[in-house]
């Protein structure tokens, strides 16, 4: 130990910048790990309920993963209810090269929760999701991949968000899937406005927030512009105004057209199955496949009319009680991991810190 306080008194004052980040990262795992306790009490102390005797107010359920939409991610081409599609490119910060997240795309329909008692609609919104990892590949130039062999699925979520392929790629996709199994901490809310449609939302996390609003088309550059330093999320659309026409005028609409009645009626905002039908729109159980901005919508997967749209009640993010929590893993798994990696940071964080300031004293001769 005496010979590194010798070595990092004559080192250059540069490297001293570790230490100082050391110091710093063990009080964040000292807190992390805290928090991370703080949630597997919260886990422990909340009763498991069925559906049927679900109460109101905060609650753990499992089930599998149900509905009547699905969307199609972007990665995978899979039917799902949830993607989270990221990418990273290979990039030169300086003296090094590192990744750097470059795409970052969540979306959601509402769904269901299914066990043998019933079934209860879900919000994602807000979630804090542990879901499974269904596509992880990188595209580079090297001997083995090449960005010439990258599926045109993924260069067009790339385009999307204006990532060039000519250089070193990391793409990874979460979904929820159909009969997928969950475990749901959330609160279970009286329903007032949500209803279960084909429009795919984007899907923000608890340290997300958005900014939406419309503008005039010649506004709508200049305010994005203005606002994108802002952290967050903004989103400003142009104005667009959508006619369907009289319905007693209207013609019959045949398979051909249905897909863009579909994509006037989702640009509209109009997602209730009954204004579906009434526009001519394929019955239950047939899909209608439409494209909006890039994201595919599925509507009427599965048959509407077996599942309530607009429930009384819908488990969500809470207004008093935050947490909200959607997982792959078993009660169980969860507590136990929860468990061991509070433990770790706890004791963990305050020995790096520690051990940090030491070798800062011992830079500056305190010792």
């Amino acid at each position: 130990m005496t010979l590194c306080l010798a070595i990092l008194r004559s080192s250059s004052s540069e490297f001293l910048i570790w230490p100082v980040i050391g110091a710093l990262a063990g009080v964040y795992l000292f807190y992390r790990g805290f928090r991370m306790l703080q949630r597997k009490r919260l886990i422990q102390d909340t009763p498991s309920s069925k559906i049927r005797s679900a109460s109101m107010g905060l609650v753990e359920l499992s089930g599998l993963a149900t509905g009547p939409y699905t969307m199609i991610a972007p990665i995978t081409q899979v039917p799902c209810y949830y993607h989270r599609s990221m990418a990273w490119q290979w990039q030169q910060r300086g003296k090094n090269s590192e990744w750097v997240k470059v795409a970052d795309e969540s979306m959601h329909v509402l769904f269901y929760l299914e066990d043998s008692t019933g079934r209860m609609l879900v919000d994602p919104q807000g979630a804090e999701m542990d879901i499974h990892r269904d596509f992880h590949e990188e595209y580079g130039n090297s001997l083995f991949s090449t960005t010439s062999e990258i599926p045109l699925n993924i260069v067009s979520f790339l385009s999307r968000h204006g990532v060039s392929t000519e250089k070193k790629l990391k793409i990874e996709e979460y979904c929820i899937k159909p009969k997928n199994a969950l475990f749901v901490l959330g609160t279970l809310a009286e329903n007032d406005s949500v209803e279960a449609g084909p429009m795919p939302l984007p899907s923000f996390s608890g340290g997300q927030f958005q900014i939406k609003g419309k503008v005039p088309g010649a506004l709508a550059g200049v305010v994005a512009r203005a606002l994108k330093p802002l952290p967050g999320v903004v989103t400003f659309t142009q104005q667009e105004v959508v006619q369907l026409g009289n319905s007693s005028l209207r013609p019959k609409v045949g398979k051909a057209d249905q897909a863009e009645v579909a994509a006037a009626m989702m640009k509209a905002g109009i997602t209730n199955p009954a204004a579906w039908a009434a526009a001519g729109l394929a019955g239950a159980g047939v899909p209608v496949t439409v494209s909006v901005q890039g994201h595919t919508a599925a509507a009427a997967t599965m048959a509407p009319e077996t599942f309530d749209l607009h429930p009384k009640v819908v488990l969500r993010k809470g207004e008093h009680n935050p947490a909200f929590f959607i997982s792959w893993r078993s009660q169980k798994e969860i507590v136990a991991a929860l468990g061991w990696k509070s433990v770790a940071m706890i004791w963990g964080g305050p020995a790096l810190t520690l051990l940090c300031v030491y070798i800062l004293a011992g830079h500056f001769g305190w010792l």
